[in-house]
């Protein structure tokens, strides 16, 4: 009967080192395995060139590195990359790259499918098939990484959880995946370029602020009436918007972060007055600041981006009550990847 072989990227240093030392070689021989899988993110045993041929084989024995292929790879007019990403038992997600003058941005998936039921976004219309594991996570980095400075010459500069699924909804293996994006012995990028945005889970928001994170948080609000939410966004109901202001607070006590709000304006559900003053009422609690996002239609009709003049009513208003806003326009739309528009169509 074969013998199922361990994920060795499930290990920690510290397992490592004690892996070898039970096989009566060196501790630091571990420290070396380490470095090859998340420094360097060695993908086949044989590519770890400073360890000896035996050794290399008894890990292929022993262990499987279980990482993730770019299946396929679209590139947009406007240089956005989108990559469908096979995963080791074949499922797939979507991972974006965002080229400006400035900077290039990886859109990173945290569940294949996702948890929640947004009803403008397509990728709640698939069913959670399970959590990312942390080192699928880190993959999708590294590969956007390498396609940054391949095609933009230049290293990737931030990160956005913003692909597929709910992050906070796989909080361990999210939090355990910046953690090595971050270590120096990891990717060794700064929390500070890295934001996690959710559609507001009250109790994980504040154990990220109990765990006392450096990353940053945005919030895809959309409304900030509840009956108007609710009907966008059903799981509102369970998670009230009272919950979210409260869980907020706590976040910006504790971190001193700015929070910011990801918000898209539709004809008919969230264009009014009532809206923007309702928003304006919300931001007011602590430091905000409002990204406006062109809305990414998902082929049903029913959400229908609203028109400048709702636009520029929020901008106005916002802006005079002296919140921070900006208008995100979309990018990758010809390929399906702008936001919301991930599901899998490859």
């Amino acid at each position: 009967m074969e013998t199922i072989k361990k994920d060795i990227r499930a290990l920690t240093k510290e397992q490592l080192r004690e892996f070898f030392v039970a096989q009566g070689d060196k501790e630091f021989r571990g420290n070396q395995v380490y470095e090859w899988l998340w420094n360097k993110g060695a993908h086949k045993f044989e590519d770890m060139t400073n360890i000896s041929k035996q050794t290399r084989l008894m890990l292929e024995e022993n262990f499987v590195i279980n990482h993730i292929e770019v299946d396929q790879m679209q590139r947009s007019n406007d240089g956005t990359i989108k990559n469908a990403v096979r995963l080791h038992d074949g499922l797939v997600v979507e991972s974006v790259l965002i080229p400006t003058k400035k900077r290039t941005t990886a859109c990173v998936s945290s569940q294949v499918g996702c948890s929640l039921d947004c009803k403008f976004c397509a990728t709640s219309r698939l069913k959670r098939m399970r959590n990312l594991n942390p080192d699928e996570i880190f993959d999708q980095v590294v590969a956007i990484d390498k396609q940054s400075r391949l095609y933009f010459n230049k290293p990737l500069t931030n990160i956005v959880f913003m692909g597929m699924g709910e992050p906070l909804m796989n909080y361990n293996n999210v939090l355990k995946a910046i953690d090595k994006i971050t270590s120096p012995e990891g990717l060794g990028m700064s929390p500070k370029r890295i934001v996690v945005s959710t559609s507001g889970v009250p109790k994980m928001i504040r154990k990220m602020a109990d765990d006392e994170v450096k990353f940053g948080l945005a919030v895809s609000l959309h409304s900030a009436i509840d009956d108007i939410r609710t009907s966008i966004m059903p799981f509102n109901a369970t998670f009230p918007l009272a919950d979210l202001r409260a869980a907020l607070e706590h976040w910006y006590a504790k971190t001193k972060h700015l929070i910011t709000y990801e918000y898209v304006v539709w004809n008919g559900i969230n264009d009014t007055k009532k809206d923007v003053e309702a928003l304006i009422q919300f931001c007011k609690f602590a430091p905000s600041k409002v990204n406006l996002i062109e809305y990414n239609p998902i082929d049903d009709g029913e959400f229908q981006q609203a028109d400048n003049a709702a636009l520029d009513m929020y901008i106005a208003m916002l802006e005079a009550n002296n919140i921070t806003v900006t208008v995100r326009r979309s990018r990758g739309k010809d390929i399906d990847a702008a936001c919301g528009q991930l599901a899998n169509k490859s």
